[in-house]
């Protein structure tokens, strides 16, 4: 009886080592996972490094390019690298405004040799940024159904011929339909009647002096009308063939533009946009319009 007391008396004053071993070790384990976590990744800092000095070599090559840093929504900067237009060549600038000098006076000299048709409302002349598009109503070309010049459209073509020839610009001649359905040996739908009256436009072209390595011939049936199929007036409209004449004038920027920012995320847009969490919407394609011929 004596003896059990004893033993129940016993105690261990060692017992706190076992929580302090614990500590330390947890302590212990909490350091070295710190210590993974601060640790630099040697190679993927190189290859970071290797793309920002891409990176910023090629925004350098552009004149007057500039790296800032817009700001996120929660205050963290963005590196960005805005590329603003080069200040134009002057000697460039002189050649574009010699090109659409001559781009002006063939297209007036375009509407010259058409004048009679144009009054008419058969032939519009219209320029724009990418040269002159001389559209001709089918009618003062071919007879319905068919593909073959007549006397009076020949006279026509012969005259813009002479005018485009002595000029290097590209030339694309389309041939268009409306709806109306054809089928015969000759011309089996509108595919291939669209693109049997821009042939035979070129061949005229090519006749008439035109460097056949400038020209073009598209055929494109129904598919690009430009008025109401469902109308006779938007019928006769997109029964054409258009001539047109590029300008070769490369595009360029205007001042008024703001500069377009991408940024490492791959936003894109300006730095306001950046700013604001805004980005630029991608460009959509349109869709195909309704069917005309």
């Amino acid at each position: 009886m004596a003896r059990r007391k004893h033993e129940e008396e016993h105690e261990n004053h060692e017992r706190w080592l076992v929580s302090y071993a614990d500590f330390i070790t947890l302590l212990f384990a909490f350091f070295v996972v710190m210590y993974a976590v601060s640790s630099v990744n040697e190679g993927k800092y190189r290859v970071l490094s290797d793309s920002l000095v891409n990176a910023f070599r090629s925004a350098a090559n552009v004149e007057g390019a500039s790296i800032v840093s817009p700001p996120r929504d929660n205050g963290s900067p963005v590196p960005v690298i805005i590329a603003r237009a080069p200040k134009p060549d002057p000697q460039a600038e002189a050649q574009r405004t010699k090109q659409r000098a001559k781009m002006r006076n063939m297209a007036d000299e375009i509407r010259k040799v058409l004048e009679p048709l144009v009054k008419g409302g058969q032939v519009r002349v219209n320029e724009g940024i990418h040269g002159i598009s001389v559209e001709i109503n089918a009618s003062v070309l071919f007879a319905p159904g068919g593909a073959q010049l007549g006397p009076p459209a020949v006279r026509a073509l012969q005259a813009v011929a002479e005018v485009v020839a002595p000029a290097d610009f590209p030339v694309t001649i389309e041939g268009h339909t409306d709806t109306t359905p054809i089928n015969t040996p000759s011309f089996p739908s509108n595919w291939e009647l669209s693109a049997v009256r821009a042939s035979s436009v070129v061949r005229l072209f090519v006749g008439s002096g035109v460097d056949p390595r400038r020209l073009t011939a598209a055929g494109y049936g129904d598919q690009r009308p430009i008025a109401d199929n469902s109308l006779a007036e938007g019928r006769a409209r997109n029964r054409r063939v258009t001539i047109l004449i590029e300008s070769m004038l490369p595009d360029t920027a205007t001042a008024s533009s703001p500069a377009r920012v991408s940024s490492v995320d791959g936003a894109l847009g300006t730095p306001e946009e950046l700013r604001l969490g805004q980005s630029a919407p991608a460009a959509s394609t349109p869709k195909p319009a309704s069917a005309a011929r």
